[in-house]
């Protein structure tokens, strides 16, 4: 399997500037083929790359770049070709593609050779190619037996410098479990981030002290002349801020996505079209901040790395939908208490949504052929949907017991 390791490097003054001269260089390159794309026909990544040992006769400054760099250079701006078309084809309107400016383009890869790990001293350096060795801040060991396949190199917008290394594992990942014992189905929100079927409610972040500060920040900047040293300066200070949400942000969601993956068999969650309901009037702001396709991002790969059944169900109706009778029953947003008025069920309104979408994440497993808009009862045994209220009710069964029927039918 391919995975990616994010370490901080710790170049000095005269590397840093070193680093900042390739990104540039790289950016000049980028434009140069994309002024070819643009008055040229029938050109292609591959052709494109043969012309650069020719570009080095006349631009001496590509002399000081490792080969390889260059030639991912024209295989991003050829990348962003084919991704500008999928787009177009699926129906988006879509410009062309434009120049990049300064800081604009932040980084550079290196591909297949020109990188190695050192240990110098007893600290782990990155040497590559045309640059030297780099200190890093190692702070997590690469798995074993893994080959490091490629290295990006990022400036992020506070000035710090990043290495990604791009490695390959020789083993497979496990496989998934033929009937899977412990199963759970998570539904998603904003006042609670996650309400799963073992009766487990995770609260939403809380980054309004975060949020504050970047609003001041921000309003600081304003107050600066563009392009001085000051707005330059406060710049750095507002990206700090924007550091610090992105990354309170996602160490929550790694650590909430990894749970699930490594203490289930099967994970059910909604197929949330995350875009479409950010775009959606009112309250944009809390479900940005959300980021729900970032969750369900990580924990669909993350259940591929630990083979764990990774299941994403149709959201329609798993809010209306009785856990107990199926029947659907319309309910404002204000209204946290589900009350069946067929067969008098209540329940939380999230922990019946989670057991909806676990029954539709079994019968999708299962591949009974049904409608997801089938009644639950339809589809999983009495047993199943009696030990349903009674999770809902006191969150004390465990899932083995109540899904175990279910799933090696």
């Amino acid at each position: 399997m391919n995975y990616n390791y994010r370490y901080r490097l710790r170049p000095s003054d005269a590397l840093e500037e070193q680093l900042a001269w390739t990104v540039d260089t790289c950016r000049q390159v980028y434009n140069h083929f994309l002024h070819r794309l643009n008055r040229t026909d029938d050109t292609s990544a591959y052709s494109e790359q043969k012309r650069l040992p020719d570009l080095k006769k006349w631009w001496n400054d590509l002399k000081h770049v490792h080969s390889k760099v260059l030639q991912k250079v024209v295989q991003r701006l050829y990348d962003n070709l084919s991704t500008l078309r999928g787009r177009k084809e699926n129906g988006y309107r879509v410009g062309t593609l434009k120049w990049k400016a300064p800081g604009e383009y932040r980084s550079f890869t290196y591909s297949q050779s020109g990188f190695k790990l050192k240990n110098t001293s007893g600290r782990t350096k990155l040497w590559l190619s045309k640059l030297g060795e780099i200190p890093l801040t190692f702070h997590r060991d690469l798995p074993d037996d893994t080959e490091i396949k490629t290295v990006t190199v990022k400036q992020e917008p506070t000035g710090k410098w990043y290495a990604v290394l791009g490695v390959e594992t020789p083993d497979d990942p496990p496989a998934k479990p033929e009937h899977p014992e412990k199963c759970v189905g998570i539904d998603v929100g904003i006042l609670k981030y996650a309400q799963d079927t073992d009766g487990t409610a995770v609260e939403s972040l809380d980054l309004s002290d975060e949020r504050d500060r970047l609003e001041r920040a921000q309003r600081d900047l304003s107050r600066k002349q563009h392009g001085s040293n000051n707005w330059e300066e406060q710049r750095r200070v507002v990206a700090e801020r924007h550091a610090d949400l992105k990354n309170k942000r996602r160490d929550f969601l790694h650590k909430l996505s990894n749970y699930y993956a490594r203490v289930y068999d099967l994970v059910a969650v909604e197929d949330l079209d995350a875009k479409g309901l950010v775009e959606l009037p009112g309250n944009s702001r809390n479900r940005t901040g959300a980021a729900w396709g970032t969750f369900l991002r990580m924990l669909e790969y993350k259940c591929e790395r630990e083979g764990t059944h990774f299941v994403a169900v149709n959201p329609r109706g798993t809010t209306k939908e009785c856990a107990s009778c199926g029947v659907s029953t319309e309910k404002p947003l204000w209204v946290r208490k589900h009350s069946c008025p067929a067969c008098g069920f209540e329940a939380d309104r999230d922990a019946n949504a989670a057991w909806n979408i676990l029954s539709h994440g079994i019968r999708k497993r299962l591949g009974a052929g049904r409608s997801e808009s089938t009644p639950v009862e339809t589809a999983l045994p009495v047993s199943s949907v009696v030990d349903a209220k009674r999770v809902v009710e006191t969150g004390s069964l465990t899932l083995t017991e109540r899904t175990a029927s279910a799933v090696s039918e």
